[in-house]
């Protein structure tokens, strides 16, 4: 069962890394919400394969926070942001 969460680190790790690469090198401010996004999605995986690893729920509120957070920036940033072009 180990295998299964070294597995899921892993590919946590490798979202992250690529959520990163993505912010940086990102030519819009659309690709860089994207990319935030994503690093948020990551994190939130993170915190619920915790979760799941340790059997603590303790996080849960923590989750469903970043949840509420990420999905209300989610939709005032693209709302505000100006063109790129500008």
């Amino acid at each position: 069962m180990s295998v299964v969460w070294i597995l899921a680190g892993c590919a946590l790790v490798a979202a992250a890394l690529l959520a990163v690469y993505r912010l940086i090198a990102g030519p819009s401010t659309l690709d860089r919400l994207v990319a935030t996004e994503m690093a948020a999605s990551t994190c939130l995986s993170g915190m619920g394969a915790w979760a799941a690893y340790s059997v603590d729920s303790a996080v849960l509120a923590a989750l469903v926070a970043l949840a509420l957070l990420g999905f209300i920036g989610s939709i005032s940033v693209p709302r505000f942001r100006r063109s790129d072009r500008e």
